[in-house]
């Protein structure tokens, strides 16, 4: 395997050097020949040095000496930063940044899929899309990379534009802009210009591409620098003809820069077409072509966590479709997954956790998702004390059950469902939503 960072690469920024083939921030995760990262925040990497030697690391980057083959560096995260620079620089690659509300993930990977249409694409693993993540996704970017997607994220102000920085990215979109974090941001507005915030980082011929239905499109806009071209998703640049939705796909007719596209997606929602047309028209900012790029979006399907859906046959032999909306949840995006489970056959079964980081607005989003949720859902579950306020709310005809956590509910939701229902599972994610999953997946 060839190096990812020649020892003459990591000598020039940190005075000593090894040859190496990947970089690792997790013994457990290594691989032969990784740089191990150590860095320091709940546990301290350099506590597992060894561990990622005995796992075959060539080299550790750490801030205090250590046994065996290492670089030393006054602050290992500072370093990463460093190397993520060094990669930028270095590369050839077109960079795409996502960022928004909702969808950055689901968006992240429909990029990986369209661009390796058209060449080497390095995209972070996971979500990666914090002050860890991303430095760390760019200094793993390697030499023949032709594309570069990243993910940022945030839940707190002024943390998307140093992660951006780093990236300047060739294409910024933001997905979209909701009520996500607002117990941390304060405002809808403050959100929208903290996400507005990745287009500051363009680089010198960067493209903006906006959510053209948005409320807060004027402040989204007035972020593009002077120059610096934007194109609008569902807007002046690219827009949805025909959106036609069956329970497990949908069929798409969409026109971006008068070139008229049609694929279909492995899940249904007019959501799932609007972060479609988003990639489309990244693909148009970076001159490809549309129509290829499309072709490369047929048969997209979500992953565990963000909307997959598949059919499971408990012990006893019921037979149910479970889609799987466990990794995260916002006020949009659920009414988004209610979309989907309306369209579903059988007993409609919405299982839900507490949304997070809402703070003082938590009972009145909770109770917002009143109205939606009782025109989808045929039952309804909760974890957590907001969404247990919602639960309250809902007509007894159908209310299910109720718990404090996840855990507690999984057995209640089995113990009722019919053969022909469909599940949706969905909360944020430290609701722990995924223990309901994996008591539906489990046999007893």
């Amino acid at each position: 395997m060839s190096a990812l960072w020649t020892a003459e690469e990591l000598q020039v920024l940190f005075g000593a050097g090894y040859d190496i083939t990947g970089l690792s921030i997790d013994t457990r995760t290594l691989r032969p020949g990784d740089l191990f990262v150590a860095l320091q925040g709940e546990r301290d990497g350099h506590d597992f040095v060894a561990a990622a030697f005995a796992k075959g690391a060539a080299a550790a980057l750490v801030s205090r000496p250590v046994e065996g083959p290492h670089i030393l560096v006054p602050d290992v995260l500072k370093a990463l930063e460093q190397l993520g620079v060094a990669a930028r620089e270095r590369s050839e690659a077109k960079l795409v940044a996502v960022t928004g509300s909702v969808g950055k993930t689901t968006v992240k990977e429909m990029l990986r899929r369209t661009l390796a249409a058209f060449g080497v694409v390095h995209a972070a693993e996971a979500s990666f899309n914090n002050h860890i993540g991303v430095p760390l996704t760019l200094a793993r970017m390697p030499h023949d990379a032709d594309f570069g997607v990243f993910e940022i994220g945030m839940n707190h102000p002024g943390e998307i534009a140093p992660l951006a920085a780093l990236v300047r990215p060739d294409v910024a979109i933001v997905t979209c802009v909701d009520r996500a974090h607002l117990g941390m941001m304060g405002s809808e507005l403050a959100i929208a210009k903290e996400k507005a915030s990745i287009y500051g980082a363009l680089s010198a011929a960067g493209k903006a591409v906006i959510p053209g239905e948005s409320a807060y499109l004027q402040v989204l806009r007035e972020a593009v620098p002077a120059g610096h071209c934007a194109l609008l998703f569902n807007g002046a640049e690219a827009r949805l003809l025909d959106v036609l939705n069956g329970p497990e796909a949908s069929e798409i007719a969409a026109e971006i820069l008068d070139t008229k596209v049609y694929f279909h997606l492995r899940a249904p929602g007019r959501h799932m077409a609007s972060n479609a047309l988003a990639v489309l028209t990244a693909a148009a900012a970076l001159d490809l072509d549309v129509e290829m790029a499309a072709a490369a979006l047929n048969g997209f399907a979500p992953f565990a966590g963000r909307g997959a859906r598949r059919d499971i046959r408990l012990e006893d032999g019921r037979r149910i479709a479970l889609i799987d909306e466990s990794y995260n949840a916002s006020g949009a995006s659920l009414r988004a997954a209610f979309s989907v489970l309306k369209l579903q056959p059988g007993r409609h079964v919405a299982v839900l956790g507490d949304i997070l980081e809402l703070g003082d607005f938590a009972e009145a989003e909770h109770l917002a998702l009143a109205a939606p949720l009782r025109e989808a859902a045929d039952i309804v579950f909760t974890a957590g004390p907001h969404c247990g306020a919602l639960f309250d709310s809902l007509p007894r005809a159908i209310q299910g059950a109720r718990a404090p956590d996840a855990a507690s509910l999984a057995p209640l939701v089995k113990a009722a469902l019919r053969d022909g229902d469909t599940v949706l599972v969905k909360g944020s994610h430290g609701s722990r939503m995924r223990d309901v999953i994996s008591a539906l997946e489990s046999p007893g």
